[in-house]
Order: structure tokens, then C-alpha cells, then sequence
């Protein structure tokens, strides 16, 4: 069983493995501290901010295996990710920058972005393209296939946090456009929702959070 625990004080949190102590049910007890400690220091973590350490395989297995657990209607499981890495990521940020170029109307396209396109790609480690594949079943509406990516994208994200990689979910570029569906292979009621970007962060990478507003002001209490 997995264990969450400090790395060092005020640091971003580790996985390691630890003696299962309780049955893997609904009763098994976890450390809620912990676990909302985690959640509360997930970032965006972006590609100027990683270093050049290449993430160990074994460490994206486990953020895709524990994403695989996210809940969807019907039991779909619409999520599909492509990783690219190593010598892929020079080839992905050109074909990005390439789509951008050939498909952006002349007066909106900015060099600017399309040498941004491809330098984020080749500072990172891995990058995930983040896919929604239409399940079996169709009656099931389009939006909650969506939505089952996301909660899949979240459990990598919070798994990225407790290892200590930074990451951050891009829909820049030609994320939506019907080129990039092309490029990586989706069907016609498929979707690209994104990328995301990995890296072990440079020291001191890791932002203090902010919100906007207290939880409180986002809450209606409706009792009768």
C-alpha cells in the first residue's frame, strides 16, 4: 500500500511503499491531513521551470495506472493518453508549431508562439496527450465522457504532486483543432482535451497557492 509521507519540511510530497496495515476496502483508514495537504499544494508548474532530469519510467506508469481509477458513467473508462518522450518531443513540438503555422490565418499568427510551440516541448520530460475516446455507450451525453477525463487527469496531477514532478494541463496551440484530432489518430466523436506537460522542477520551482476567493463564497447551503 502506498504511503504519502514529508520529504522535508515545507517540501512537496514523496510516495513510497509501506507494509499494508488495512485491508484494501471501503473501511481501510488513510491520514487526512496528508491527503488534504496533498491536494492543496497541486500546481501549475510550467516548461521554463523543470529541469533536465528525465522522469524514471516507473514514476509515469503510476501516474496513468492511478489515473486509470477515475469514476465514469457506465464504466466507459473514455480516457486515453499518448506519451511522448525522449526524441518524440522535438517531433511533437514541431508538428505543433507546423499545424499552428499552416492553419492560423496570416494576420493572427505570431513567430513568437510558434517558437514557443516548439521549445516548451523538447523542456520537459514527458508529455501526455490527454484524449477523450467515445465509449460503447452512446446514450451516455458527451459532456460526462469529459468530465471523466478530467477526474482521470486530476488523479495524475495529485500523484505528479506527491512525487514531487511538477506538471501543468496546456490547451494552447491547436489543442481543439480538427489537425491536431488528425495527428493523433482520433476518431470522428473523439476529442483531444489538452497536454500534459511534465518535468522535475529546478529548485525552488515549486509557487505558493492563491485563490481568488474563500471556498465559503462558493457554497449555497439549501436545507428545505
Amino acid at each position: 500500500m502506498a504511503k504519502i509521507v514529508r520529504r522535508k519540511a515545507d517540501e512537496s510530497l514523496a510516495i513510497t511503499q509501506a507494509k499494508q496495515t488495512q485491508p484494501e476496502h471501503q473501511n481501510a483508514s488513510f491520514d487526512l491531513d496528508e491527503i488534504s495537504r496533498l491536494i492543496r499544494q497541486r500546481r501549475s508548474i510550467f516548461p521554463p521551470q523543470y529541469s533536465d532530469e528525465v522522469i524514471p519510467r516507473e514514476k509515469i506508469e503510476l501516474l496513468l495506472e492511478n489515473a486509470h481509477w477515475a469514476p465514469s458513467h457506465g464504466r466507459t473508462e473514455p480516457w486515453f493518453f499518448k506519451v511522448f518522450h525522449g526524441d518524440a518531443l522535438a517531433r511533437f513540438g514541431k508538428v505543433h508549431a507546423e499545424l499552428y503555422k499552416e492553419h492560423m490565418d496570416e494576420d493572427k499568427f505570431k513567430p513568437m508562439k510558434y517558437d514557443k510551440l516548439k521549445l516548451r516541448a523538447m523542456q520537459c520530460s514527458h508529455i501526455i496527450a490527454i484524449c477523450m475516446k467515445r465509449g460503447h455507450k452512446p446514450k451516455i451525453p458527451v459532456i460526462e465522457e469529459v468530465e471523466a477525463v478530467a477526474c482521470a487527469v486530476e488523479n495524475l496531477w495529485l500523484t505528479a504532486t506527491a512525487l514531487g514532478i511538477a506538471g501543468y494541463w496546456s490547451s494552447g496551440g491547436m489543442t481543439y483543432h480538427q489537425s491536431m484530432k488528425d495527428f493523433l489518430g482520433l476518431g470522428e466523436a473523439d476529442q483531444c482535451l489538452g497536454f500534459f506537460m511534465l518535468g522535475m522542477p529546478k529548485e525552488d520551482a515549486w509557487p505558493t497557492g492563491k485563490r481568488e476567493n474563500p471556498w465559503q463564497d462558493k457554497v449555497e447551503w439549501i436545507s428545505e
